[in-house]
Parts: structure tokens; C-alpha cells; sequence
């Protein structure tokens, strides 16, 4: 369930989740590149956001991010300061040809970075990340809780 309305940009992100980096921006989702003071459509980064589900499991914390048209080469998963995952990667723009006419342009280009504070019972040596059709999977294996050890007592009498 969302936290934050539809209206104020959708985002399935609950702000008052201690292990999310995402910081809300009731700004976001209003301006449009032509609602900006002269600034050329291809210098506002609109891919800045990769769409990002964060699902536990019993074994493991697993990431899928949205990244369609990137390739494994242009998206970096990296963990820093020993918890803390950061996704991050690029799409560039294409180049444009003096002689091309366009008609529209939909598809966004730019830098992009998600950062998640990672629970103490990630496994961080082991994170695995793979990509395929345009979603990039990241599985961090969790510890696995120790069982408290029961000893049974004999009664006498």
C-alpha cells in the first residue's frame, strides 16, 4: 500500500521506511522539460528514477529495477560503506544527423542512481545481480537467523 498518493506522483516508495534512501520530492512530476525557463529538452534528466521493486524473502533481499534499453555494460551495481547498495547507470542520447527531422521525442536519456540502506542480515560478499529483457535483478542473501539452542532438562523425582 502506498504511502503517497497517487496524484503526487505515484511513486510506490513508503516514506517511512528506515531502509530507503529515497527522498520525496512533491515537486516531481510537474515540471516538464517545456515548462522550464528555456532549457533544452535533452539537458533534463528524466531517467533519473529507475523504477525499483525491493521484495525480502526468506533467503535473500531481492532488487529488480526497470532498466529497458541498457545493457549490462552500461548499468553498475555496487555496495559502499559495507550496507548501503547503490544502483546506477546511464542511457545516452543519439546523435543527431543535420539532415534528421524529429517529430517526437518520448524516450528519456541521463544518469540515474538508487541507493538502499541494506539490513544488518545482508549478506554483502555474496550479492549477485543479473539482467535480462530489460530488468536488472540484484539477490543479496540474508544470514540465516540462528535458532536459539533448547536444552531439554530431565526432572528428577
Amino acid at each position: 500500500m502506498s504511502l503517497i498518493p497517487s496524484f503526487l506522483g505515484g511513486r510506490r516508495t513508503n516514506v517511512f521506511d528506515p531502509f530507503s534512501l529515497d527522498v520525496w520530492d512533491p515537486i516531481e512530476g510537474f515540471l516538464t522539460p517545456s515548462g522550464l525557463a528555456n532549457a533544452p529538452a535533452k539537458d533534463v534528466a528524466a531517467f533519473t528514477n529507475a523504477k525499483v521493486d525491493w521484495r525480502e524473502t526468506p533467503e535473500a533481499h531481492v532488487f529488480k529495477a526497470d532498466v529497458p534499453g541498457l545493457k549490462k555494460e552500461e548499468v553498475k551495481v555496487e555496495v559502499e560503506d559495507g550496507n548501503i547498495l547503490q544502483i546506477s547507470g546511464e542511457r545516452s542520447s543519439e546523435n543527431e544527423e543535420k539532415s534528421d527531422k524529429w517529430h517526437r521525442v518520448e524516450r528519456s536519456s541521463g544518469k540515474f542512481v538508487r541507493r538502499f540502506r541494506l539490513p544488518e542480515n545482508a549478506k554483502v560478499e555474496e550479492v549477485k545481480a543479473s539482467m535480462e529483457n530489460g530488468v536488472l535483478s540484484v539477490t543479496v542473501p540474508k544470514v540465516p537467523e540462528s535458532k536459539p539452542e533448547v536444552k531439554s532438562i530431565d526432572i528428577s523425582g
